[in-house]
């Protein structure tokens, strides 16, 4: 399985190529913001015209990542429909897509902005959930330690072999650990913005997703003081 393994706060986690987070230890698997129904949702209010599958592919992403770690438990990490409500107006296929990868699981709904969580559907609904040293909620907080967070979408963009790229990312430093977006046609935030430049400590990394994940020093703005080590 390609990975990337690193060590936080004293455990062993992988972040895969999709922007799902592998907890071997405690067969866990972490997604963040898969925002399901956004193509049915900016379709209702007359926005972008989005491809109808966006749900589907997110499903069958989702579908892979735990045949391949096997993993038995789930945490999504809030923003999973892309409002309140939607779970109830997705199409029978993809809500029986969703039971099917639930069945046999331990399965955790986070609340995020967007959503309150799916409350139609099964699992456990939570504002936040901590195991071991680790706590896992939708949006980063000041007293993070040990923290798994959403909702910023990161994504790094960077030179390599004299060509600009750019990938969505994870963002990791001693304090706290912010997820990429797994949802298909989701956004997101620069690393060198003013907002993630100041959220993440000093000597942060940056984990790029695709093919091959692999690690980089956060791109972050000049001047912008990151927040100290407590």
């Amino acid at each position: 399985m390609n990975s990337h393994a690193f060590i936080f706060h004293g455990e062993r986690l992988c972040a895969l190529p999709s922007g799902a987070l592998h907890w071997p230890g405690l067969s866990v698997l972490v997604v963040s913001d898969l925002h399901l129904g956004k193509a049915a949702r900016l379709s209702a209010v007359g926005g972008a015209a989005l491809p109808p599958y966006e749900a589907r592919e997110t499903l069958s992403r989702l579908s892979h990542d735990l045949e391949i770690t096997g993993a038995g438990r789930v945490i999504c990490l809030g923003d999973s429909f892309d409002a309140a409500g939607l779970d109830v107006h997705l199409p029978e296929d993809d809500l029986m897509f969703i039971a099917r990868l639930q069945a046999g699981r331990d399965w955790d709904w986070i609340e995020g902005n967007h959503d309150p969580g799916p409350v139609s559907l099964g699992g456990t609904h939570r504002a936040d959930l901590s195991l071991g040293p680790l706590v896992f909620r939708h949006i980063a907080s000041d007293a993070a330690e040990g923290e798994v967070s959403g909702h910023y979408h990161p994504k790094a963009r960077f030179t390599a072999r004299g060509r600009a790229l750019s990938m969505p990312c994870f963002l990791v430093d001693e304090r706290r650990l912010v997820m990429p977006a797994y949802g298909a046609y989701t956004g997101g935030l620069w690393t060198d913005s003013a907002t993630l430049s100041a959220l993440m400590g000093k000597g942060a990394q940056a984990i790029l997703t695709g093919r091959r994940p692999c690690a980089i020093p956060m791109p972050r703005r000049a001047g912008i003081r990151p927040q100290p080590a407590t």
